[in-house]
């Protein structure tokens, strides 16, 4: 395998909460009120919609809040991936991936690992240049069932709730979280810092209907199944884990322009480093302003 690939579940389209605009001249993103399906098309006017986008509405009164979906892995963190990332507002490139202990940055000497202070102690984060960035891959569709829709999001709400939940169902389940009938729930809260008006975020609930015990019979019932047919979960697992690990940055290329435009809004580009017409020195200059806010905060 060419090392440095990334190598991520193949994905057939996008879930959103929200969309892109256009607003004097500029395309800044806006928050929406229910989910949108969309493929990996695009026309003038944006993402084209996927055709279960049509379908799922019509079964829910035109408002999609509710998505019915199935893991792809019984390990959770296969499922949800989540890091802050620091974006090059220009390029797209992410410059620094990190958890919060330990990060990988691009530096002029290469990618290097280096202790990560997180967002709130970092220095070269602030005005919202790094975020939390969360990647969660779901199965919509009997039609290919290794195929995923990709639902990204720099929200510490729907991160949070989906790493509760995924770890929960995959703990009462006994590790069969792939089996498991779920779906995607928006929901919406208010906060002082949202000024009372509601946000929404991402939930993973089980499917209206279902309780949990039938939930974990079923899981149970359709594992041994699969089993019996030479369905090999733990071995699809071990794949991921490998594609994963084969690159430093996880974040491919052809989605994070996209990423950028979408979770970022003008005031934050502005405070986001960019490159210049010289690579080299602006790669250097990036590479020795991340040297010192380690320093700073060490």
């Amino acid at each position: 395998m060419i090392k440095g690939l990334t190598i991520t579940p193949p994905v057939l389209g996008r879930i959103s909460i929200g969309r892109v605009v256009q607003k004097d001249g500029k395309r800044l993103p806006a928050k929406d009120d229910q989910f949108t399906i969309t493929s990996q098309l695009q026309n003038k006017d944006g993402w084209i919609n996927h055709p279960l986008d049509e379908k799922l509405r019509a079964n829910n009164e035109g408002k999609l809040r509710k998505i019915p979906v199935r893991m792809l892995f019984n390990d959770p963190t296969l499922n949800l991936r989540a890091e802050y990332t620091l974006f090059d507002r220009q390029t797209g490139r992410p410059l620094c991936v990190g958890d919060g202990e330990q990060c990988q940055r691009r530096t002029s000497n290469g990618v290097e690992q280096l202790p990560c202070p997180s967002p709130e102690r970092c220095p070269l984060a602030q005005g919202g240049a790094c975020k939390p960035y969360g990647r969660l891959y779901v199965n919509l569709s009997e039609d290919d069932e290794l195929g995923t829709f990709i639902f990204r999001t720099t929200g510490f709400n729907s991160i949070r709730t989906l790493a509760a939940r995924l770890s929960y169902f995959a703990a009462v389940s006994g590790n069969k979280l792939s089996c498991l009938p779920l779906q995607l729930t928006l929901r919406g809260k208010s906060t002082t810092q949202s000024y009372r008006t509601p946000i929404y975020f991402v939930d993973l609930t089980l499917r209206d209907g279902v309780t949990l015990k039938d939930a974990v019979q079923q899981a149970k019932a359709i594992d041994s199944e699969l089993s019996e047919y030479g369905f090999d979960q733990s071995a699809l697992d071990d794949a991921a884990k490998t594609g994963y690990a084969n690159s430093c940055f996880e974040v491919d290329g052809d989605e994070i322009s996209d990423v950028v435009e979408e979770f970022y809004t003008q005031e934050d580009s502005d405070q986001i480093p960019t490159k210049t017409n010289n690579t080299q020195s602006s790669t250097r200059s990036i590479a020795q302003g991340l040297r010192q806010s380690v320093t700073a905060v060490s």
